[in-house]
């Protein structure tokens, strides 16, 4: 369990016990119910990371919503392909590092919490992105979305780390989304509807 994940814990299960004290069971069990559906939400599972040194793998899990050739216009300021992933209330919501390199940016963008199925989620939610450079000067965008229900992005890492493939580096509260800006040179190896996990699901290749 990641340590965020504690005070969200701590409270229903004061108020468990405090409903069993004062003789409300029903009460009691409803909290402790929801006490161990946040203890599972914030679950951190290690994860097996694939060896080829190509291997780009997912930053998340859950449902690929989108593979698509786009331009991103307000980091890359160039066409990449996107991919687009919706994490739902029973996916791990750690977030991971798609390939090993340096974090060389992190932009964070105030916005709205339309449901993070939307494609405008891409734009208008709030966000939170990083810039990695790998050692061969490829760069890969990855963007933490919160939905409609995510109310807080967190980030563990800064700009200038140097961070690996399926390391850990952040999570989202609660339901959202992440989009992969790949460069065009990649081979996209997944598509609209596959189920990925973060850190072992290889999103893609370099060609």
């Amino acid at each position: 369990m990641v340590i965020e994940g504690i005070p969200f814990v701590i409270a229903p299960l004061v108020l468990a016990v405090a409903g069993w004290g004062v003789g409300w069971p029903v009460v009691g069990a409803v909290f402790l119910g929801l006490a161990l559906f946040v203890l599972w939400f914030f679950r951190n599972p290690d994860r097996a990371i694939p060896t080829d040194p190509d291997a780009i793998v997912s930053p998340a899990d859950g449902k690929v919503l989108s593979v698509e050739k786009v331009f991103e216009s307000r980091i890359l300021k160039e066409d990449v392909q996107r991919v687009s992933i919706f994490m739902g209330l029973t996916n791990v919501h750690v977030n991971r590092i798609p390939y090993h390199g340096r974090i060389v940016g992190i932009f964070y963008h105030p916005g709205k919490f339309l449901s993070a199925f939307k494609e405008k989620a891409s734009l208008d939610n709030e966000q939170q992105a990083l810039l990695l450079e790998t050692p061969k000067g490829k760069r890969i965008l990855f963007i933490q979305i919160a939905g409609f229900v995510a109310r807080r992005i967190v980030t563990w890492v800064r700009e200038g780390d140097r961070v690996e493939r399926g390391g850990r580096y952040g999570l989202i509260r609660f339901g959202s989304r992440m989009d992969v800006y790949l460069p065009l040179q990649c081979r996209v190896t997944v598509k609209p509807g596959d189920r990925v996990a973060g850190g072992s699901s290889v999103l893609g290749t370099w060609s």
